[in-house]
């Protein structure tokens, strides 16, 4: 029996998957924008001022974070707010935070 099914191992396309949205992850404004969208939805612009980046380039880290199906969008006027799609990354956000330290 191979070690693959001995240890019933995720397969490796799966874990592909895996390491390409963890990537989208591996970013401080990224993991600071989940860390906020975890515990209410936000505007693009209210992300950017937590963030100290300009708008522009937090629209940037929020789409590859949407594209990868970790966050949704809702419109209200001439607002979008974010929020988490992926009920995962509250686990994931909990790993990090119990290493890294939780927020002050």
């Amino acid at each position: 029996m191979s070690p693959a099914k001995k240890a019933n191992l995720t397969s490796l396309e799966a874990l592909g998957q895996a390491a390409e949205c963890l990537k989208i992850l591996a970013h401080p404004h990224r993991l600071r924008m989940v860390q906020m969208l975890l515990a209410d939805q936000y505007t693009v612009g209210q992300l950017a001022d937590a963030c100290e980046i300009p708008s522009p380039m937090a629209s940037e880290h929020l789409r590859l974070m949407q594209r990868c199906g970790f966050l949704s969008a809702t419109k209200d006027g001439r607002f979008v707010y974010y929020s988490i799609a992926e009920p995962h990354l509250a686990n994931i956000m909990s790993c990090i935070e119990a290493r890294f330290g939780a927020p002050s």
